[in-house]
């Protein structure tokens, strides 16, 4: 297997002085020394104790969707910084299903052309559903050969979404500490994109159910497109239930249309999507992980839930 190759920084070198480390904006000491020590970090564990050189991990391509909305773009570029910096020795590329550059495969043409060996592909996806039964594995399939590639399972449902769900919550404005008087007039929209898989929708009621027992309240899902209830329906059977104070849980990997659509029909609070949150990037790693770990040929993929 030939390695995957190293992340490169391909920011334009600075006039006068050296390029900087990995394109970090070096504003003091601190953050001078943090990367050096993270660039060293990064080169020593590449080698073996026996002095050899480890050879590099198999690359990770985060398979975004795709949207018009260009926050979601530079949502996920930064949730790209967000993995490196985790496990900077990792080679970390980004292609997307449809809509944004660089398109899925482009980015594994161009890994095939530095030579790379084997890359894993984690969806940035929250469910089962036609993106991860078909486009992906297509995409990979035909990949030009010798690149090998396995396909991660899509993000959920895990108790990290449902971290991330409850941090968003908070952000907005949901109490940390709710009394038990806060807890009986309070209910949950989770609001997904929704999908014509029915599978899809029993991941979204299993983080529903996940986030629910987190916060002591009710929550229902909802959907912008392709399934029932919408966000409004759902906001309705909440109140037929005595609940007044409803916040919608935005159930998206980043800002888009139907993020934006479900915001509007909030009673109360909507917290933000998912995003660049931290907890994020370690399931991002955790996916490409647990795909490395499953010998080949891959079974069908069986969704983790720790």
């Amino acid at each position: 297997m030939t390695a995957s190759n190293p992340v490169r920084d391909e920011s334009p070198p600075r006039p006068g002085g050296p390029r900087p480390l990995d394109g970090a904006h070096l504003d003091s000491t601190a953050q001078l020394m943090n990367a050096i020590t993270s660039r060293l970090g990064s080169q020593l564990g590449l080698v073996a104790p026996g002095g050899a050189r480890r050879p590099a991990p198999p690359a990770l391509v985060l398979v975004a969707h795709g949207s018009r909305d260009p926050r979601a773009l530079s949502t996920v570029r930064t949730l790209i910084e967000r993995v490196r910096e985790l496990r900077p020795h990792l080679s970390v590329r980004l292609g997307h299903i449809e809509l944004n550059e660089p398109l899925l495969p482009d980015t594994l043409t161009a890994l095939h052309d530095e030579g790379t060996g084997e890359a894993v592909l984690v969806p940035l996806l929250l469910s089962r559903g036609y993106h991860v039964r078909r486009d992906i594995p297509e995409a990979a399939a035909a990949a030009p050969a010798p690149l090998r590639l396995r396909v991660a399972a899509p993000l959920g449902p895990h108790p990290l979404l449902v971290e991330t769900l409850y941090a968003r919550l908070v952000e907005a404005g949901w109490p940390a500490h709710p009394s038990e008087a806060d807890r009986r007039a309070a209910g949950v929209v989770l609001a997904a994109a929704g999908s014509r898989d029915p599978d899809a929708a029993v991941d979204t009621r299993r983080t529903a159910h996940l986030l629910a027992e987190r916060l002591g309240v009710p929550v229902l899902t909802a959907y912008a497109s392709a399934a029932a209830p919408t966000v409004p329906a759902a906001v309705r059977a909440m109140t037929a239930r005595g609940r007044h104070r409803i916040a919608v849980a935005s159930y998206f990997t980043a800002p888009g249309r139907f993020a934006t659509e479900c915001a509007a029909a909030a009673p109360w609070i909507t917290a933000e999507p998912l995003g660049d949150h931290p907890a994020m990037a370690r399931l991002v790693l955790h996916r490409y992980d647990q795909a490395l770990a499953t010998p080949e040929p891959a079974a069908e993929l069986v969704l983790a839930t720790a």
